[in-house]
């Protein structure tokens, strides 16, 4: 994106792109639920620096963590000013993954990643398998071990999904995802 959006504006596109494409394709079975309940909690951050940006993923990590499951069960952190270069968003990955560790929350929240420029290793940049992991912005994910767990308990064959998201995206091909994200901007 080459403007910066509002706060409103990048959790509506964030939102329309979870309902188009994460739902909406099925990319992943088990965002409908907490889509549907209100349970995501989104949080545009204005950070330009990573070091800034640490600092908002700890808070948020300690939110979640402290939080009703009930009321909010993952977080997104939305961040469009900082690490839009995908090679330093993945990168700073690893520090998320230390944050959690060094807050003892392993074992009981993860990051997840999506970023507009998501590539999977050993794939080129023009895949669509990489759209799978193609957020309007860059965009940590916040998760629950527990939820996790329960979801992929209830969903038979849950280590089949990355297969199947990849026969979903070449059947829709270049041109489909292409016209999805029209229904996002």
């Amino acid at each position: 994106m080459n403007e910066l959006p509002s706060t409103e504006q990048a959790i509506a596109q964030t939102r329309a792109w979870i309902e188009h494409a994460v739902i909406g394709l099925n990319l992943c079975p088990f965002a409908k639920a907490v889509h549907t309940k209100g349970q995501i909690r989104y949080v545009v951050s204005d950070d330009t620096d990573p070091e800034d940006l640490l600092n908002t993923l700890c808070a948020e990590l300690q939110h979640l963590a402290s939080a009703d499951p009930a009321e909010v069960d993952t977080t997104l952190i939305i961040h469009p000013r900082v690490l839009t270069d995908f090679m330093d968003y993945n990168d700073f990955l690893e520090l998320a993954d230390q944050a959690v560790e060094d807050m003892g929350l392993e074992g009981v929240l993860q990051v997840a990643s999506f970023h507009p420029q998501y590539q999977f290793e050993g794939t080129s940049p023009d895949d669509v398998s990489n759209a799978s992991n193609r957020s309007p912005y860059p965009t940590l994910h916040l998760l629950r071990e527990d939820s996790v767990d329960r979801a992929v308990d209830a969903f038979p064959e849950a280590e089949r999904i990355y297969e199947t998201n990849i026969r979903t995206l070449e059947d829709l091909g270049a041109d489909g995802w292409a016209e999805l994200q029209k229904k996002i901007r």
